[in-house]
């Protein structure tokens, strides 16, 4: 009993053991998080921000100045040029929709260097579903290059960048529903300096949803021309309740923004509708919880392997570049118990039972706990996975260390009641 909250004593001594076996690790991790505080504490003191960049503005929004402000402050933390952050982009995969939509014309190439994406952005290429307006239906070309293993095929990047007619290299730094290992800054680093070599022309854009803050450099500081996600992740810190972001190059960020809006209107449309102080206060929080969803990560990871789970990916000791954590189940039945208990451990709708269904844009049924505050924001604890081998569970969030300890627990609870019938 945890003060009235029911855990196992089982469950209780393995996470005790856990914690302690993750000591250095957290230390680490906090490491980072002042670092990234660090960035972003400069950065609202240099911008000057003030309560009157909370305040409301409505209709076309031409008069937000704390709009402004707020893009201002996330292109200083992010060292670029611009930026653009607003609750028209509606998740991920639409930002990344809007920006490839910018950049790419009819007859140009878009190369993904990290092989297949994630599969929402399947169907936004054209290489999975039937909708008639993907990149692909717009006459752009695509073209993917597999990674070796967890590693960039350099070699390959190389000779087919230096063909010259590539105006678009993506990176996906998370795995996304794959079993490869996410991308640490120092391989996009390296993968990057290739292509700037073989083509310095061709734009790289990466794809950062769950990595912002989980080290203490972003790809704009390695030489990405573009970076896009989602404030549902890692930078709303559970804060704001819709919204995206590109940031990057200026003439760049100009074209996402006239794909977004209009032509020769851009940036200056588009009120954020009260939302400023939230956005505002989810950046600067973000460290913070980024660190503590890190944190939980590690441990279920370790909790998971005392237990007898020990098909988890990072290992616990491992370096992190996002905040996902994924556990290969081998068996629907523990997968979605799995589910069931991080559920039961949520603190809204705790009671719901998660059942595997189809879900638009996926090409396998879904099972998908997640009782958070804001819908589908993962940045709260929540857990999903594709309902087909190996049957992996893909975990992330955690507003807070504590929360998602007891989260964790509660879902190797449900675990173990399987075990024992």
């Amino acid at each position: 009993m945890y003060y009235g909250y029911k855990i196992s004593d089982y469950t209780a001594n393995l996470a005790r053991r856990a914690e302690a076996d993750c000591r250095e690790v957290f230390r680490k991790i906090d490491e980072n998080a002042l670092t990234c505080s660090a960035k972003v504490l400069s950065a609202f003191q240099e911008c000057r921000v003030s309560t009157a960049d909370f305040l409301e503005i409505t209709g076309y929004g031409y008069t937000d100045s704390g709009r402004d402000k707020l893009e201002e402050v996330y292109a200083r933390i992010f060292g670029a040029e611009d930026a653009l952050v607003r609750p028209q982009l509606m998740s991920g995969t639409h930002a990344l929709y809007v920006t490839l939509g910018a950049l790419l014309k009819p007859g140009e190439t878009l190369l993904y260097i990290t092989g297949e994406p994630y599969d929402t952005l399947k169907s936004v290429i054209g290489t999975a579903g039937e909708s008639r307006n993907s990149l692909i239906k717009f006459g752009v070309k695509y073209e993917e290059i597999d990674l070796i293993g967890d590693d960039f095929d350099l070699e390959a990047i190389r000779k087919r960048l230096e063909k010259g007619d590539v105006k678009v290299a993506a990176i996906q730094r998370s795995r996304g529903y794959s079993q490869r290992k996410s991308l640490v800054i120092d391989k996009i680093e390296e993968a990057i300096k290739v292509c700037k070599e073989a083509s310095p022309e061709t734009i790289i854009m990466v794809d950062n949803c769950y990595g912002e803050f989980t080290e203490d450099r972003e790809p704009t500081d390695v030489g990405a021309d573009v970076f896009v996600g989602s404030m549902m992740k890692n930078l709303g810190a559970g804060f704001a309740v819709s919204g995206g972001y590109c940031v990057g190059r200026r003439d760049i960020i100009e074209d996402i923004a006239e794909r977004l809006t209009a032509p020769c209107v851009g940036k200056s449309l588009g009120a954020n509708f009260n939302q400023l102080a939230s956005f505002f206060k989810g950046l600067f929080m973000a460290p913070t919880t980024v660190a503590a969803t890190l944190k939980s990560m590690a441990f279920a990871a370790r909790l998971l392997e005392l237990a007898g789970y020990g098909d988890v990916s990072p290992k616990y000791d491992e370096k992190r570049t996002d905040i996902v954590q994924t556990i290969d189940f081998h068996s629907a039945e523990k997968l979605i118990k799995f589910c069931k208990g991080i559920q039961l451990g949520s603190p809204v709708e705790s009671y719901c039972v998660p059942e595997p269904g189809e879900m638009p844009g996926y090409p396998h049924e879904e099972i998908m706990a997640a009782g958070t505050f804001v819908t589908g924001a993962t940045n709260e604890l929540s857990c999903d996975g594709p309902v087909c081998e190996p049957y992996t569970a893909y975990m992330q969030g955690g507003l807070s260390y504590d929360y998602g300890k007891l989260g964790v627990m509660r879902a190797l609870d449900e675990m173990l009641d399987l075990a024992e019938k």
